[in-house]
């Protein structure tokens, strides 16, 4: 008896212990970044890597796409079915983008699916066979994207359910069930949406996004992050049909279709990840980077560094995880940001947006001038020589001549609302050398030029290449986002031996 008692207390000891570290630390997942799998045929049997400035100039052109969808977004407006509307940018740049694998189906028949990480969505979907993509030739199918039938043990969102409005931007019940096809008495009576009537299903979801479009139906169903985490009723779409994205997203936003928010409060309420600094280099993602859900800082985390700017109330889009600049520090110049940067108007106009799926910082034009030309005072009276032909092949500028032992760059610095909430960037960050496609040695600043001041939708948005080496922790229960400086890599290895 007293060696089952001494069981007995030993299990309970270990049980406590799981459940405090799940308490500290959360739950800690891979994320892949695209560029580690990313090969284009040369018309062997051999397959090479993209050359930077290829990478560079896909990824400009992404993050320039993405953005003006963001600011080309407009309040929900009543619309004729079928289908609803809804605009949504999604990641399409190749190497420089994020995957993590869920499963999906039950667990005796689970199915893998890899899913960008998107903080700029809020809907997780992923292709469904049968599955047409157009204009998809030569897209990364980074890790095993599958085109899974629906899954068996998945069904239709009916009609009348609060997240098929909230996937059709916030579309009255009625709507959507006459899109369905619903009688009218039913509508009336409130019956249209009932489990029995499996065929007045939530409308078909169109999306548009930067360059491509997709068609979705959503469902309900088992998905599973981990061997012992998993959502038994989880709501996702399924894809038939796509126009340029033949791989799939797992919304991390804020509204309550994301993948977050539809797991347990102790894993919802605040998620993190520390994304590995590469400059396009795959040699250089020799470890994951971590993805952590319900990340609860103990001690060692809150003296770690963390800065903290609060969340903006976005009424239009509250999805975003939108953030105050208040000023941009290069070399010892500050330059106050647009004063649209630092709030949001009724409308959902202003602010910035920390995104995970766009890959470059996108700064209002008058303000990324003013950061440009202060940069450009700095490099040249360090004596370094513009490289135009540089800015041409990449889009991003100004560029110069530049090698890895080269002095003078000047510090860059992002100042956002909030006590000392100031973020040093590393100079890999900002300023990044590569061989051009003449081979020479080159580097370029790398914050965009948003467009022209004012607009609808955010007026900035912060991109993963410049949220490297920082773990970002987006903390929704007391509505602040923080920054602290990491090496990711030790930071996977430390919590992946917990």
């Amino acid at each position: 008896m007293r060696g089952l008692c001494l069981l007995a207390l030993q299990l309970l000891l270990l049980v406590l212990a799981l459940l405090h570290q799940r308490k500290c630390h959360g739950l800690l997942l891979p994320l892949t970044n695209t560029l580690s799998s990313l090969r284009v045929a040369n018309g062997t049997t051999t397959t090479t890597l993209l050359p930077i400035h290829d990478l560079l100039r896909s990824s400009s052109l992404r993050s320039a796409a993405r953005h003006r969808r963001h600011r080309a977004l407009r309040s929900p407006r009543p619309r004729q079915p079928p289908p609803a509307h809804r605009q949504l940018s999604l990641p399409l740049a190749p190497g420089s983008d994020y995957t993590l694998s869920l499963s999906v189906g039950p667990a005796s028949a689970a199915a893998p699916v890899s899913l960008f990480l998107d903080t700029g969505s809020d809907l997780v979907w992923f292709p469904c066979a049968p599955f047409t993509c157009m204009l998809c030739d030569g897209k990364p199918t980074p890790g095993r994207s599958s085109r899974l039938p629906p899954p068996i043990d998945s069904h239709r969102v009916p009609c009348a359910s609060p997240l098929c409005s909230a996937a059709h931007s916030s579309s009255p019940t009625s709507d959507l069930c006459a899109a369905a096809g619903c009688p009218l008495d039913d509508i009336e009576t409130g019956s249209c949406g009932s489990s029995s009537s499996s065929h007045h299903a939530c409308p078909p979801l169109y999306y548009a996004y930067g360059d491509g479009s997709l068609v979705a139906h959503l469902r309900r169903g088992r998905v599973a992050l981990a061997a012992s985490v998993a959502v038994r009723d989880f709501t996702f779409a399924c894809a038939h049909t796509a126009l340029g994205e033949p791989v799939g997203v797992a919304g991390f936003g804020r509204g309550p279709l994301s993948l977050p928010a539809q797991l347990s409060p102790s894993l919802s309420g605040r998620f993190s990840y520390c994304l590995v600094s590469h400059s396009f280099r795959a040699d250089r993602l020799i470890r994951p980077s971590p993805l952590i859900l319900g990340r609860t800082p103990d001690a060692a985390d809150e003296t770690g560094g963390f800065v903290y700017t609060p969340l903006l109330r976005n009424p239009r889009h509250p999805y975003f995880y939108t953030v105050a600049l208040e000023a941009v520090t290069v070399g010892s110049t500050r330059i106050p940001a647009r004063p649209e940067l630092g709030r949001v108007d009724r409308a959902g106009n202003g602010g910035m947006v920390v995104d995970s799926g766009t890959t470059f910082t996108m700064l209002p034009g008058e303000t990324h001038a003013r950061v440009a030309e202060a940069f450009a005072v700095a490099m040249d009276a360090a004596g370094f020589a513009r490289a135009e032909l540089a800015e041409a092949q990449t889009g991003l500028t100004p560029c110069y001549r530049y090698a890895a032992t080269d002095r003078g760059v000047p510090p860059l610095a992002l100042h956002f609302r909030g006590d000392d909430a100031t973020v040093a960037l590393p100079r890999r960050n900002y300023f990044m050398g590569f061989k051009s496609e003449e081979g020479d040695g080159v580097g370029c600043l790398m914050l965009m030029n948003g467009g022209e001041d004012g607009g609808d939708g955010p007026a900035g948005t912060l991109g993963n290449f410049q949220q490297q080496g920082f773990e970002v922790v987006y903390d929704v229960d007391a509505g602040r986002v923080g920054f602290a400086r990491r090496r990711c890599t030790d930071l996977w290895d430390s919590l992946s031996r917990r």
